[in-house]
C-alpha cells in the first residue's frame, strides 16, 4: 500500500472509532443520535410551512406614500408630520397616490401609558397619536406607524414582542392603517420543546379537570415516550419539527372555549415552545418561560376553542431555525392585526380600517419564501442609502425574486430616495423607474415640503416632483395584474425588463448600468414568448415611451440608445384594426 493511502486508512479508523465511541457516550446519556442530526439539520432551512395565503383584502397594488426615516430619522414631532402631510397634499403627491403617512422610529415615548400600551413621545407628540391621525385623515390621507419585531425598536424604544396583541388593539383603535414591523432586538423562539406528560381540558362547565396521558397518545416522527422507574412516564423528542405527539380523541359536550393545560416534566431551566394544533386548522402558541425545577412537573396554560363531539389536538415545537421563529412571529402579529383592525369596527360600528402589514426583517430570513402567508410586503434587503452603488446593489437582489410577488403580496427592495442625496437626474429617474417595473411600493423618503415655494405656490419646475408625479410610470407600478417584471437579458453593462400588464399590455425596460451610452433593442415576438404576458399578435404594435411621452408604432422591433446609469421605458399595446 502506497504511503498516503497508509496514512489516510490510519485517520479514517481513528475517525471511525472515534465516532462509535461518541455514539455509545450518547446512547448511554439516553440522547437519540439520528435526532441530533436531524436537529442539526434544521438549523440550515426552513421547517415550518404554512402556504395559506395572508389576503387581509388591502394592498392589492403596491402601497404608495411617504416615511419619515430617510429624511428626518429620529428628528420627527407632528408638527414636521402634519406640514410634510399637507405639502403631499398641496404638491399633487396625493392625487398621485401618495395616501400613507408612515411614521417610522422615534414616535414613541420609552414609556407605556398606566395601561401598558404604546404612546406617543410625550413632548414631541403632545397631542397623541390618535389626534395626529385624525389630522392626517382630514387631509384625506391615512396613517402609517412602525414598531419592532423585538424587545426595543431600532433606536431602543417600547417594542412588540410578546405584546402582539395590546399593540395591534392600540393601532386599531388609533385608526392607524399601515404598519412597518421591524427586527430589531428580535429574541428568537426555542428550538427546545416541553417533555410532556400530559395534557388537560377544563372550563366551560366541566366539573373538573379532564387528563390525557401523552404516552398513551399517538407519536409520530421521533416523538417517543420514556417511562420512569417511579411509574410516571412523558413524551419527548418534538423539538426542531422532528415530532409530534397527537391527541385523538378530546371529547366535549358543547362547543367554545376550554383551559387547555399542558404538564409537562421540567428537564432543564432554558425557555421552551410548542404549537397546539386543534382538529388541524386553529394554532395556539405555548412559550414556556425559563423556570427552576425545585419540582418534577410544572403546568402551563391557555385558552383553546373545541368543537362539540370528538377533537384533535396535535403538539410539536416546528423552529428549528431562525427562518422558522421569524416567521412564526411576523405571522404573530399579522393575525392580531387583522382580529384588531375587525373586532374595534364590529364594537364601534364602523367602516374596518384594514392595515397594510409591511415586514421588514432585511431579508435575512429569506422573508420571500414565506412572507405571503404572513403580511402584504416583505423588505427582501439590508436598508437602502441614497447613493448609486446602494440602490444597484439593491435592485440586483429584488430583481431575481419575481416568482414571490402577487397582488396583495410584493416584494419590497426598501423606501425611495429620489431626491436625497447627489443622486444626478438621470439615476433618480432610474430609481424611480425599476421600483415600478418591479411592483414595488413606492415609499418616498424626501422632505415634501421642498416642492412648495415660499409663497405658498407648488414649484411646477421641480425635477424631483415631476419624477414622483409621472402618471405613466406609477401606472405600471400599480398596474391591477400585481405581476413584478422579468428580467429577461443581462450583462454586465444592460438589462432588459418585461412586465405583464392588463388589458393585454405589457411594459419594456431598458436600464443601462454602464458609464457610457448603450444602444439596446428587443422584439414584440420575443415579448408574447414570455410567461403572463397575453399581447396579442397583431401587424403593428403602439409604443409610448413613458418619459418623453413620444408615441412610436412598430411591426417587431424596439430600440434605443440609452443614458448612462438610465432608462428607456415603454407601455405597448396591440393596434386594432
Amino acid at each position: 500500500m502506497k504511503k498516503g493511502l497508509l496514512v489516510f486508512s490510519s485517520i479514517a479508523a481513528g475517525v471511525g472509532t472515534a465516532a462509535a465511541g461518541g455514539l455509545a457516550y450518547l446512547k448511554k446519556k439516553g440522547i437519540c443520535p439520528r435526532c441530533e442530526v436531524k436537529k442539526a439539520v434544521s438549523k440550515l432551512h426552513r421547517n415550518y410551512i404554512n402556504e395559506t395565503p395572508y389576503n387581509n383584502g388591502t394592498c392589492l397594488t403596491p402601497p404608495m406614500g411617504w416615511s419619515s426615516w430617510n429624511c428626518f430619522r429620529n428628528k420627527i414631532n407632528e408638527n414636521v408630520i402634519i406640514d410634510i402631510a399637507k405639502a403631499v397634499k398641496e404638491s399633487g403627491l396625493a392625487d398621485a397616490g401618495y395616501v400613507y403617512i408612515n411614521l417610522d422610529d422615534c414616535w414613541q415615548s420609552s414609556m407605556r401609558d398606566e395601561n401598558g400600551k404604546l404612546q406617543g413621545d410625550l413632548g414631541t407628540f403632545p397631542h397623541g397619536i390618535k389626534w395626529l391621525t385624525q389630522e392626517i385623515n382630514k387631509l384625506g390621507l391615512k396613517m402609517g406607524i412602525y414598531s419592532s419585531n423585538g424587545t426595543l425598536t431600532c433606536e431602543d424604544l417600547p417594542a412588540s414582542l410578546n405584546k402582539e396583541k395590546i399593540d395591534a388593539d392600540t393601532f386599531a383603535e388609533w385608526g392607524i392603517e399601515y404598519f412597518k414591523y421591524d427586527y430589531c432586538h428580535n429574541v428568537p423562539l426555542p428550538t427546545a420543546a416541553p417533555y410532556i406528560d400530559s395534557i388537560g381540558i377544563s372550563g366551560n362547565g366541566l366539573e373538573k379537570e379532564i387528563v390525557f396521558k401523552a404516552s398513551e397518545a399517538v407519536l409520530s416522527g421521533e416523538a417517543k415516550a420514556v417511562f420512569e422507574d417511579n411509574g410516571n412516564s412523558y413524551v419527548k423528542g418534538l423539538c426542531s419539527g422532528i415530532g409530534t405527539v397527537t391527541f385523538n380523541n378530546i371529547e366535549v359536550r358543547q362547543s367554545g372555549k376550554y383551559v387547555f393545560t399542558l404538564i409537562m416534566k421540567k428537564y432543564d431551566s432554558d425557555a421552551k415552545y410548542c404549537i397546539a394544533t386543534v382538529n388541524g386548522t386553529e394554532r395556539y402558541e405555548i412559550l414556556i418561560p425559563e423556570c427552576k425545577a425545585f419540582s418534577r412537573e410544572g403546568r402551563h396554560q391557555i385558552m383553546i376553542e373545541l368543537k362539540e363531539g370528538k377533537n384533535v389536538i396535535s403538539l410539536t415545537n416546528p423552529v428549528g431555525s431562525e427562518q422558522d421563529s421569524a416567521s412564526l412571529l411576523y405571522e404573530r402579529m399579522g393575525k392580531e392585526l387583522k382580529r384588531a383592525t375587525k373586532e374595534y369596527a364590529e364594537k364601534n360600528s364602523c367602516d374596518e380600517k384594514k392595515i397594510v402589514y409591511s415586514i421588514c426583517e432585511w431579508g435575512k430570513n429569506r422573508p420571500w419564501k414565506w412572507g405571503g402567508s404572513a403580511g402584504n410586503i416583505w423588505r427582501t434587503t439590508p436598508d437602502i442609502f441614497a447613493s448609486w452603488a446602494s440602490i444597484l446593489g439593491i435592485y440586483e437582489v429584488n430583481v431575481r425574486l419575481r416568482k414571490y410577488a402577487r397582488s396583495g403580496a410584493f416584494n419590497d427592495p426598501d423606501m425611495l430616495e429620489v431626491g436625497n442625496g447627489n443622486l444626478s437626474y438621470e439615476e433618480n429617474k432610474s430609481h424611480f423607474t425599476l421600483w415600478a417595473m418591479m411592483a414595488s411600493p413606492l415609499i418616498l423618503g424626501n422632505d415634501i415640503r421642498k416642492f412648495i415655494m415660499p409663497d405658498g405656490t407648488v414649484d411646477k419646475n421641480s425635477k424631483i416632483l415631476k419624477i414622483l408625479t409621472n402618471k405613466d410610470v406609477i401606472a405600471v407600478d400599480q398596474d391591477a395584474l400585481g405581476i413584478q417584471c422579468e428580467r429577461v437579458k443581462t450583462n454586465a453593462l444592460t438589462d432588459i425588463l418585461v412586465k405583464p400588464l392588463a388589458n393585454n399590455e405589457v411594459a419594456l425596460c431598458f436600464f443601462n448600468k454602464g458609464l457610457g451610452k448603450a444602444k439596446m433593442s428587443y422584439t414584440v415576438e420575443e415579448m408574447r414568448n414570455l410567461v403572463d404576458v397575453t399581447l396579442p399578435k397583431a401587424s403593428r404594435y403602439i409604443c409610448k415611451e413613458l418619459w418623453s411621452g413620444e408615441l412610436t408604432e412598430t411591426e417587431n422591433v424596439i430600440s434605443a440608445e440609452v443614458q448612462s446609469h438610465g432608462v428607456a421605458v415603454w407601455r405597448i399595446s396591440a393596434q386594432t384594426e
